[in-house]
Formats: structure tokens, sequence, C-alpha cells
């Protein structure tokens, strides 16, 4: 390579950088995310550069689009109040669950599964009151995340000249395991899913059902520079 990244026996070695961009301040309905991300990159110099992907949380792009909603402007049904009786919830914020849902798969101790206009299986259709500046406020998930992602990625071009991928992230369980991880939820410029059917392993044997959702890969990499507390809602990710 050029940068003469060898190996002890001459070859080219696998890297990839996941960085976390900090500095983005809180963000609000109507902010421009890839002015706030240039700027954050820029005053941390981290360059960004043709080929780069930009992992960044649901949550930013839900409050830049105004998908935050006060509770005091939510008048809870009689089935969102019996759903949160001794489990320690807003009946208005289990209204909100309701109407984003487009299904309930199954609830659970106050926990809803259900699933999403967007085809969405999570918890609690998505909505969430973390990480929120104003009490009794409760965050939606985007109206079309491809759509934010392909937006966000078109305002950085225009910012920067660079053509990157960008991918929304958001934080789901995962049927008979324990924890959640960070998964894509919305993508652009970049083919969410490797598909390795009909190519060979190593062995020369045909790989038949090996299909890798890389987007979810990813996202889930960039959480480890992002977290839950640190305040860092955007990655950079080089190499890949």
């Amino acid at each position: 390579t050029e940068n003469g990244n060898f190996d002890k026996k001459g070859q080219t070695m696998v890297e990839l950088k996941v960085i976390g961009i900090q500095g983005i301040p809180e963000v609000e309905a109507g902010d421009d995310m890839a002015l706030l991300i240039v700027d954050a990159a820029s005053k941390s110099s981290i360059p960004i550069e043709d080929g780069d992907i930009l992992v960044v949380t649901q949550k930013v792009v839900s409050k830049s689009e105004g998908r935050v909603v006060k509770l005091s402007t939510i008048e809870a049904s009689h089935f969102a109040v019996q759903l949160s009786e001794n489990h320690h919830r807003d009946p208005r914020h289990t209204e909100v669950i309701l109407r984003e849902s487009a299904r309930i798969v199954r609830m659970d101790r106050g926990t809803i599964i259900s699933e999403t206009r967007h085809g969405f299986i999570c918890a609690n259709a998505g909505v969430d009151a973390s990480n929120l500046p104003l009490l009794d406020t409760v965050c939606l998930l985007p109206l079309d995340p491809d759509k934010s992602a392909h937006d966000i990625r078109r305002s950085l071009k225009s910012h920067t000249k660079k053509k990157v991928a960008v991918i929304i992230s958001d934080t789901f369980g995962r049927p008979w395991r324990e924890g959640a991880i960070n998964v894509a939820i919305g993508t652009a410029g970049i083919r969410p899913i490797l598909d390795y059917r009909g190519l060979q392993d190593s062995y020369g044997s045909e790989l038949r059902s090996t299909v890798i959702v890389i987007a979810d890969e990813l996202a889930s990499a960039a959480d480890l520079v992002m977290g839950k507390v640190e305040g860092i809602p955007v990655a950079i990710i080089k190499g890949y």
C-alpha cells in the first residue's frame, strides 16, 4: 500500500479504523446534521475522505427531523392506561408506542414488542425517552431512515465534495440472546448486504447460504466508540 502497510510475509494487512466524532452540540429540529458533523470533525482534525462511512445514531437524526413528542400533547387511551399499570411508565408514553406500532407482536412485563410502519420488529416501536434534554418528551424513529441517510450523504457531499456512505443506527434487542446491539435502520451509498452465495471458501466448497449484513456489523463496530452515555452520536469508519 502507499503507507507500506505490510506484514512480515509481505502480504497486505487488513486494517479498519473507527473514530468517534466528539464536539457535536445538542441537536435541534431543523439542524443540518451534515454541517454539524463536518464542523465537529474539522475541530477534531478528523479528515472526511472519499470512501469513508459515517454512522449516525437515530436519536440525533430524529431530533434534527423534529421527531420528538411532548407527552403533554398526548391523551392516553384506556388501553394505554391498562398496559401501563404496575409497569412504571407514563400511559401517554405507552400511547405513543401504540400509535407508532403497525402490529403488536408480544407484550410482557411492560415491554411491547411491535412491528413499526417501517417493518422493524423492536421493543416499544423504537419510542425512547433517553438522551433528551427536556423531561416528559419521547423520541420517535425517523419517518424514512433510508431517506434520512440519503439526505445526510447528499449534504455531506455538498459541504466536503467527498463521496461517503451513511448508516443510520439504532439499538435493537435480539431474539433468544441477552442484551442489545446496534444495527442499521437506514443506509445510503453502501450495499447493506454482502452475498457470498455461489462463491467458494478457502477449501473449495461452494457457499450456499452465507449472506452477511455488513451495515449491521459496521453499525455495531461504531457503537464501540460512541457508547450510550458519552455524548458521541457519530462515528467515522475508514478502510472498509
